[in-house]
């Protein structure tokens, strides 16, 4: 605790960097991959994912989440989670095989009969590895987590482009998913040096389940909100029309979910740790969250006007449609930039019924929205997607922070300044991109453009908008935290 900023600091730089070689392996996987197969390849992994997604949040989502927000924990309480875990893993492997028949009838594709089977493998492989991955999260271990994650990936990378090579199409994305949750398992166990006991009936995790249940919970509703108009294009529109918008979205939310998933985990536990301390939980929270925005922000913007060689380049020619999906799904990933920091505070703080609520509302309007859109294809779904976050925005902000150490209005500070500084970027870096398109490869207009916007971007929020002391202090904290012992 004496310590703790030097080891959320490190933690989150070692994270950061993890996971930003993990985007590059991702990047250059989409690519190879989209080169090797057809839309129609993703599309069947997505319409499984549909299904999987799901029993893949109720076996991780909830019992990892406790025990890295627990303030303290013991050995017998770890055991009997790991063991919980790895029962609920064997069943749901087992449902997965029972769901594959009905999956078949649903989209009327044969061939996802035994690649949903084969999915449930991947679960067992999980649930042996959550309580030691939470362990090495709590004990802020990110830096061994960053390196297990890289080595999981790369071994991924290089089985599923072998398998795309030797012609297994979409075996080869499947493939890549239990290779690198294999990986990541061994490797977790070696870092963590953790041996579960047997499993006790007086471990006294009765507090720890109820809290897991929730996040569970809430976790499925989000789940199923944001993921069901993947199934309504799957079942009404095709594989291929769902390949095209599943890569779409995936595209536009990897830069995004990549910082997310790098400081998220960081946050969480660190704030966790001084759930208790209500000026040092705002102050810390306040200082992730305006780095966060100043990341996502201007890059998810960067990647919405200089869509089209992202995709050229990415992907090739065949999958120009992607281009017109992105920049429908950029407000919602904007939007989803600004609002999921907030289930760092809630979870830290303990008001996990809080976000449930807040989910149970924002299912159905999301819902809605793709229904309405559905008719249109998924570019209609991807416009009424955007218009049902952006109208959810503020009463999202107002519900998540009310009766919190945190004001809507350190919110709208720490979030304006960034969206103005990133928005004069655009706007110039459009004019650029209007000025070199046609007459430049992908690759050049990509380099130029992204060099205007990260000057602009920080010429503005540095020096226009008074922000120089603020990111200097914070450079100043993060070299401090590093010579601390």
């Amino acid at each position: 605790m004496q310590n703790l900023k030097g080891m959320i600091v490190r933690g989150g730089l070692a994270k950061l960097g993890g996971q930003a070689a993990n985007f590059v392996l991702r990047l250059g996987s989409m690519a190879v991959l989209a080169r090797l197969l057809d839309p129609q390849d993703f599309g069947l992994v997505a319409m499984t994912a549909v299904v999987t997604g799901v029993f893949q949040l109720l076996m991780t989502a909830g019992l990892s989440s406790a025990t890295v927000q627990s303030d303290s924990i013991t050995d017998d309480q770890i055991s009997t989670l790991f063991w919980i875990n790895l029962l609920v893993g064997t069943i749901l492997a087992a449902l997965c095989a029972a769901t594959a028949p009905a999956l078949v009838i649903f989209y009327h594709e044969p061939r996802l009969l035994w690649l949903t089977v084969a999915t449930g493998g991947g679960f067992v492989l999980t649930a042996l590895a959550v309580q030691h991955s939470a362990l090495l999260q709590r004990r802020l271990r990110y830096t061994s987590l960053a390196i297990i994650e890289l080595l999981s990936q790369l071994v991924s990378v290089a089985a599923g482009i072998g398998m795309a090579i030797g012609g297994l199409a979409y075996w080869s994305i499947l493939g890549m998913t239990l290779v690198s949750t294999a990986v990541y398992a061994v490797c977790v166990w070696m870092a963590s040096g953790w041996i579960p006991r047997l499993p006790r009936r007086a471990a006294g995790v009765g507090t720890m389940l109820r809290f897991s249940g929730i996040v569970t919970l809430n976790s499925f509703v989000i789940y199923v909100a944001y993921n069901f108009e993947k199934l309504l294009l799957g079942r009404y529109w095709g594989g291929d029309a769902l390949g095209i918008y599943e890569r779409g979205y995936r595209l536009v939310n990897l830069p995004t979910a990549e910082l997310n998933a790098a400081v998220g985990g960081v946050a969480f536990a660190g704030l966790s740790r001084i759930q208790n301390e209500p000026a040092r939980l705002r102050n810390y929270f306040l200082k992730g969250y305006v780095l966060v925005l100043s990341v996502t922000l201007p890059t998810t913007i960067f990647c919405a006007v200089f869509v089209d060689d992202i995709v050229g380049l990415l992907l090739g020619p065949k999958w120009t449609e992607v281009a017109v999906i992105f920049r429908f799904l950029t407000p919602t990933i904007l939007i989803f930039g600004i609002i999921n920091p907030m289930a760092w505070l809630l979870y830290s703080i303990g008001l996990q019924m809080r976000s449930l609520k807040i989910a149970l509302v924002i299912a159905p309007l999301v819902i809605a929205a793709y229904i309405i859109g559905l008719p249109y294809g998924p570019r209609g779904v991807a416009f009424a997607y955007s218009a049902a976050m952006t109208l959810w925005l503020v009463p999202h902000i107002i519900w998540c922070l009310h009766g919190t150490q945190i004001s809507p209005r350190d919110l709208l500070v720490a979030a304006g300044r960034p969206l103005v500084a990133a928005s004069v970027a655009a706007a110039l870096a459009l004019a650029v991109q209007h000025y070199l398109e046609g007459s430049n490869p992908h690759s050049w207009r990509l380099l130029i453009g992204g060099g205007i916007i990260a000057a602009v971007y920080s010429w503005v929020l540095l020096f226009l908008m008074g922000q120089k002391t603020f990111y200097f202090g914070l450079f100043k904290e993060i070299r401090g935290a590093f010579s601390a012992p």
